[in-house]
């Protein structure tokens, strides 16, 4: 980094060493398995860098995401604004209005430097892994499940690219994450901490992408009205939580930001013109004539939608260079739907209560997406938000995959051991 973009390489590297060590203190801080936590941090982090080196080095951030170079202007904008040199302004109802303000701030410290900010979501990105990693270790209490969970999330290609670039979809990443793991450290015991950094994710979530905020906020609540258990000191503490967030999101101006945008946005016709505009943006648009102004077309938009959500883009419809080169990963993806749905059912049999947040989020954004979007590359790139979860379950359904082949190994060795000795026993008689 520092030699190929002097001095700005050497001040990204500066902000990737300060960041790195902050997260990775906290992390080994609280981890029971320090040398894979650290690991999974820096292979996570070297993928995103070295992504993010070859997007700067050969100027390709309009073929990867051209959000990042609109992140880089306005969040230089604002901060010119701050000392007066800008009439650059932008409303808090504006969506992923908080992006500016990361980059803004990053750039007071460094100057206008593109590639430590591309740097700072490559940390965060690289912090979603051991996340992941507390997150599934508190839902199913299993070292190989959480230590999978996390080495998918750590490689895989979408999140190292769409991560490893200036763009919000780390932050919105990291943030579900941290928000679902506090609910589940909160489930356990009354923590102040763990408070405070749920107000700072569902916060940061609704400055970014303000839709998900409802969504997180319906996990949130579902899963403390559920609980994991019943015992009247549970429930004393669950509701203690509730009303604690209620006045956290209340005071801190939450419920009024969120409020101003679903009045804004949370309409069926602006839905529809939105969703028009991504299906007939690109040439990779699918269902252009759907029309989701309605509860009853929303719905009818569902199946359609919820296909290419989840396996797009298809080999049958590569339309370009970009979609060409997803095409392992997609088939890889695809590979995986078996263990999934296998976790998934083991989950909702044995751990339900646990599970719970990870689930209602992961369904209720699923469906939104499924009737919102039409586009296949948007799709793509926003699926991330679904898969981190989804990979959690991917994990459950190896680990089960494995026992039950180890299970069947022992018991067929059990079996030749007896015919074996069935067999001495005959000789011997003999």
């Amino acid at each position: 980094m520092a030699a190929i973009a002097f001095p700005d390489g050497a001040a990204a590297l500066m902000v990737v060493i300060v960041f790195s060590l902050i997260f990775l203190g906290i992390f080994r801080h609280y981890s029971d398995d320090k040398e894979f936590i650290t690991n999974i941090f820096l292979v996570g982090l070297i993928l995103r860098l070295g992504f993010g080196i070859i997007v700067h080095f050969f100027n390709l951030r309009d073929f990867f995401g051209g959000d990042a170079l609109t992140y880089d202007t306005r969040g230089y904008s604002l901060l010119l604004s701050w000392f007066g040199n800008s009439a650059f302004t932008f409303n808090t109802t504006d969506p992923g209005w908080g992006m500016y303000y990361v980059v803004g701030v990053l750039y007071a410290v460094v100057g206008r430097n593109i590639l430590a900010a591309q740097s700072l979501c490559a940390v965060i990105g690289a912090a979603t892994a051991p996340t992941v990693y507390f997150c599934a270790r508190s839902i199913f209490t299993n070292k190989s499940v959480a230590k999978n969970a996390a080495l998918a999330v750590a490689v895989f290609p979408s999140f190292v690219i769409w991560s490893g670039q200036l763009l919000k979809d780390g932050f919105i990443i990291f943030l579900l994450v941290l928000a679902i793991t506090m609910v589940l450290a909160l489930q356990e015991r009354l923590n102040p901490l763990a408070l405070a950094l749920l107000l700072l994710s569902v916060g940061g979530i609704l400055t970014l992408r303000f839709y998900i905020f409802y969504m997180v906020a319906v996990a949130i609540v579902g899963s403390f009205v559920v609980g994991i258990s019943n015992s009247p000191g549970s429930l004393v503490r669950r509701t203690m939580v509730l009303v604690v967030l209620g006045l956290g999101v209340t005071y801190i101006g939450i419920t009024r930001n969120a409020t101003e945008n679903i009045e804004r946005y949370g309409n069926f016709d602006q839905l529809q013109r939105s969703r028009s505009d991504l299906a007939q943006s690109a040439k990779s648009g699918f269902s252009e004539d759907t029309d989701v102004s309605s509860a009853n077309g929303a719905i009818s938009a569902i199946p359609v939608g919820f296909v290419y959500l989840m396996f797009a883009p298809f080999p049958w419809e590569v339309s370009s260079l970009r979609q060409l080169i997803t095409l392992p990963e997609v088939l890889l993806w695809w590979a995986m739907m078996p263990l999934l749905a296998y976790g998934m059912w083991w989950a909702i049999r044995h751990k339900l209560r646990s599970a719970l947040p990870a689930m209602i989020f992961t369904l209720m954004l699923t469906l939104a997406y499924s009737i919102f979007q039409g586009n296949v590359g948007t799709a793509y790139r926003q699926r991330t938000q679904i898969q981190v979860f989804l990979f959690i379950f991917i994990a459950v359904g190896w680990q089960l995959y494995k026992e039950r082949t180890a299970d069947r190994k022992l018991i067929a060795l059990d079996k030749r051991r007896r015919f074996e000795h069935s067999l001495r026993a005959r000789a011997e008689q003999r």
